[in-house]
């Protein structure tokens, strides 16, 4: 990707992902993400779809590339995604406020998504998301094997890439079996079943994209799959 005169923070954040991706340096692009005026930050991010572009790229590209570092942070995931790796506006922020805070609007990782934190920072309140976006959890990648995989978001087009996101996603990962009427999910949508609408709006999304029928009989039955934790490094995927 060419380099720009004027920092764009979309760009930035794309740029950043494709130096981590191809083994640049990133020092430049990590000093002018620091650099960043706040204020240059909620100009340009001034809506939700550019919010998520910018974030859901900062969040990959850190994570990969401080495991990429070192993969035996991993070893201790609660202590390396709470940990401030990443620099941006003059502010050190973890993964975890990144994912929890700005794009899930300030949820509690550990309440399957019904409850908000009980203490939050003042740049989140002004950074985050107006709502939450089920889709987001198809495109964080972690570094596990049972992750989605990483693409490049682009603020014009991030709507349709979440949507192939999803689908493709759910077409690997969820499984239905007809004749016991029962689903088989990935993990993280049990871990955060609000912000898919609870069992009621999960249905409705297998529906959508063709998982389950609509007229079956019967109540439909859920089962959550073992997450793999596995490290995976590199699992990228154009959209």
């Amino acid at each position: 990707m060419a380099a720009i005169n004027k920092p764009d923070c979309t760009i930035l954040s794309q740029q950043l992902l494709y130096a981590v991706k191809t083994g640049a340096t990133t020092n430049d692009l990590e000093s002018l993400l620091a650099q960043l005026n706040e204020e240059t930050l909620v100009k340009e991010l001034s809506n939700d779809a550019l919010k998520k572009t910018f974030w859901l790229n900062i969040y990959n590209a850190f994570v990969q590339k401080m495991l990429l570092q070192n993969p035996g942070q991993y070893k201790n995931r609660r202590s390396f995604f709470s940990k401030k790796i990443i620099h941006i506006a003059g502010h050190r922020l973890s993964p975890d406020l990144a994912e929890h805070g700005i794009l899930r609007r300030s949820r509690n990782k550990w309440s399957l998504g019904y409850a908000g934190k009980l203490f939050t920072t003042a740049f989140e309140k002004k950074h985050r998301v107006a709502s939450i976006d089920y889709r987001i959890h198809f495109a964080l990648n972690c570094g596990a094997a049972s992750c989605p995989p990483i693409a490049f978001y682009e603020p014009g087009r991030i709507d349709r890439q979440l949507d192939i996101a999803t689908a493709s996603y759910l077409g690997s990962e969820a499984e239905y079996i007809v004749r016991e009427n029962k689903v088989l999910l990935p993990a993280l949508m049990s871990w955060f079943r609000a912000d898919f609408g609870g069992k009621t709006g999960i249905e409705k999304i297998l529906i959508q994209h063709g998982i389950i029928p609509a007229n079956r009989a019967g109540k439909l039955k859920f089962f959550f799959k073992r997450y793999d934790w596995s490290l995976t490094l590199n699992s990228y995927k154009e959209l």
